[in-house]
């Protein structure tokens, strides 16, 4: 089989459309470094709970490194049904969501117009 110049070409093409498809479906992931965080106990714990709770609104600096890891990357995570999210970042969301909704709904309800707010600004 002789190949043509015009073989190459195409083969060229299908190479950088490939190249591109991969890049743009290939989305990154959150960094995982916070994941083996325990959100039951901080949702048990009232005081850390207003802590994350307020660093989570921006009313009030984040208690820890992983809190303000969290609140950078919870707008997002929410608005996109935790597309970048890891596993346990999922579970850690929907872990978090259940219990707004069953004991602090108003707070959850915050979070969300929140996290709205933030999507706004970033597309804007």
């Amino acid at each position: 089989m002789k190949i043509t110049k015009d073989m190459v070409q195409l083969n060229y093409v299908v190479t950088i459309i490939s190249v591109t498809l991969l890049c743009v479906l290939a989305e990154e992931l959150y960094s995982d470094k916070y994941d083996n965080i325990d959100a039951t106990s901080i949702l048990q714990n009232n005081k850390l709970l207003v802590e994350y709770y307020n660093c989570f609104l921006e009313k009030a600096l984040c208690p820890t490194e992983d809190a303000k890891f969290f609140q950078g990357i919870l707008s997002e995570a929410l608005q996109t049904k935790c597309k970048k999210c890891t596993q346990k970042q999922m579970g850690l969301l929907l872990a978090m969501k259940n219990w707004y909704i069953q004991n602090k709904p108003e707070q959850w309800e915050a979070l969300i117009a929140k996290s709205v707010e933030d999507m706004k600004k970033k597309n804007w």
